[in-house]
């Protein structure tokens, strides 16, 4: 008797510990950090002088992510989500209130290869942007990184926007 008390209790304690887990970041405060994240690239692009440079990406979402080509590459190129790309980036996110960056990661010498349905979504909405041989460079709120999931092994803050300059060196379909 005990016992099936003991069990009745802890799925008891299990069910509503889960939904107060579930609950900490739904739909309300999805739309409340996207919200902080628009307004806080917007500010960054108009504070660095940067208007007219980003462009929207027009995929699912006319806010989310911007780019800005530096240099167009030499190779028309299509992307589809088992492409692997083969990169050179610098990656810098901004602080919480969007008036500095600070790097969090810089390949160097070594450019890694990634299939893009392995990459964070804004990688996905924004490489393909630029062709092969070229450079992009990628504003992304934190729903199209890593949203409110912090990232210790990156030095990375929960919510973190992201900027990375990605030099495409090759596009393998």
């Amino acid at each position: 008797m005990n016992r099936t008390l003991l069990i009745i209790a802890l799925c008891l304690v299990c069910c509503f510990t889960a939904c107060t887990k579930s609950s900490l970041f739904g739909p309300a405060q999805y739309a409340a950090q996207a919200k902080i994240d628009d307004s806080l690239v917007s500010k960054y692009i108009r504070s660095a002088g940067l208007e007219g440079k980003f462009k929207h990406v027009q995929n699912n979402d006319t806010i989310g992510v911007y780019y800005m080509i530096i240099d167009t590459g030499t190779t028309s190129t299509l992307y589809t989500t088992s492409t692997q790309v083969t990169v050179g980036d610098t990656g810098s996110y901004f602080n919480q209130k969007g008036t500095g960056e600070t790097q969090f990661y810089e390949t160097g010498i070594y450019h890694p290869a990634y299939v893009l349905a392995n990459v964070i979504s804004g990688w996905q909405l924004g490489i393909p942007e630029c062709n092969a041989g070229g450079e992009v460079r990628l504003l992304i709120p934190s729903r199209y990184a890593y949203g409110h999931y912090a990232q210790a092994d990156l030095g990375l803050p929960a919510n973190a926007i992201l900027d990375f300059n990605i030099r495409i060196y090759s596009v393998t379909n």
